[in-house]
């Protein structure tokens, strides 16, 4: 994993400070090959973007690999990395709830300061797997130094712990919101279990999980496929999860 922080236009500093947001990035070298990464905060009194990268394949490979004096080349700016915008920015004076896991810390810290711009009371529960750490603590004190560390997810499921404390939270704060900053399966499991308990009026938004390549929906490598043999290009789609998650096929 690695952090990178750099210098950037004002203009584009303004554009990426909104939930969602995030660039493609590639090293000055690759003329081929870019990676979607969300942006972890847009510091426009500074002109400073952060990003933090989760080595994983080919792509985030080379921007470790980066060699002494060559310089990473930036596209953007893009905002749909985020689903649920709506249910996000209809949030004014309510309790909400953020959990996250492992690098989706990332895309979590425009949301809470979206959150909190609004007076929303916003309670942050953080899994560090798969890592021994949390990454970017240092940063995410910043936003919200009091959270809460607790696993989200056991083989593919819901933990207990984290819903006795949903239901706990629905019924003593009339919780309105759950953002889900993981994987798709930790959304999932988290529509299902609201929708069997009955607490469909709770909004949720979530990270947008999907294999971007050109961020412009032209190229097809972000589309999903659902029931009806129905197709949706989502790096565009700026949709509910509910309507996202509903007839999804994960195979």
């Amino acid at each position: 994993m690695i952090y990178i922080k750099f210098i950037a236009p004002h203009k584009l500093t303004l554009d990426l400070v909104h939930p969602g947001s995030y660039v493609f990035i590639r090293s000055d070298e690759n003329f081929y090959f870019d990676v979607p990464i969300s942006i972890m905060e847009a510091d426009v009194d500074n002109n400073a973007i952060s990003l933090l990268i989760e080595i994983r394949g080919i792509k985030t490979k080379k921007l470790l690999n980066l060699k002494k004096g060559l310089g990473i080349v930036i596209r953007g700016p893009y905002w749909n990395g985020v689903f649920g915008l709506k249910n996000i920015n209809s949030m004014r004076n309510q309790s909400c709830l953020v959990l996250a896991r492992g690098i989706g810390v990332a895309p979590m810290l425009p949301v809470i300061r979206r959150l909190k711009n609004e007076n929303n009371k916003v309670d942050v529960i953080l899994d560090r797997e798969p890592y021994t750490d949390i990454p970017a603590k240092f940063l995410i004190d910043k936003y919200t130094p009091v959270y809460e560390e607790m696993s989200l997810l056991n083989k593919g499921k819901l933990t207990d712990e984290i819903k006795e404390l949903i239901l706990r939270k629905i019924k003593d704060e009339n919780l309105q919101l759950i953002h889900s900053a993981g994987a798709d399966i930790l959304t999932y499991k988290l529509l299902d279990f609201l929708d069997s308990t009955g607490n469909k009026h709770v909004k949720v938004s979530c990270c947008n999980n999907a294999k971007m390549c050109c961020g412009e929906g032209v190229c097809g490598s972000c589309t999903a496929r659902f029931a009806g043999h129905k197709v949706k290009r989502l790096c565009k789609v700026q949709a509910d999860p509910r309507n996202i998650f509903e007839g999804r096929r994960f195979i």
